[in-house]
């Protein structure tokens, strides 16, 4: 399993990188890993405005359906177009190809909410 100390990483197993002022969210390696083959995605409208801990999305797997938690709010200003059509690559390449949402921050501070790597190893491993 990856975890990239350059990332910060949520309760619900969001990552979300931070450059100038726009946060890049997806799922992280262990989240993709515990759903299984994902079949479908759907991602908001640019536009929409997103409150941190509340759903942006839908991932399906075989498994499950689960909701995408918002790690920060901020509004879209870019999706994955790719996801819709090649959901698979969540699997392949959760951090770099399968990029959910880009979001405005904000409040940057909320970013010193999130875990870092370490915590989110320790994190996991309390599950």
């Amino acid at each position: 399993m990856e975890i990239r100390s350059e990332l910060k990483y949520s309760e619900d197993h969001e990552w979300i990188l931070v450059e100038d002022g726009i946060a890049t969210i997806g799922i992280s390696d262990f989240a993709q890993d515990a759903m299984g083959d994902v079949v479908f995605v759907e991602l908001p409208e640019i536009g929409f405005q997103v409150d941190a801990g509340q759903p942006f999305g839908v991932v399906e797997s075989v498994k499950a359906v689960s909701d995408l938690f918002a790690p920060v709010s901020g509004e879209v200003v870019e999706t994955n177009d790719e996801l819709p059509d090649t959901p698979d690559g969540v699997n392949t390449s959760p951090y770099e190809d399968a990029w959910m949402v880009k979001i405005k921050l904000a409040d940057a501070a909320q970013i010193e909410d999130l875990m870092d790597a370490d915590a989110y190893r320790t994190f996991l491993a309390d599950q």
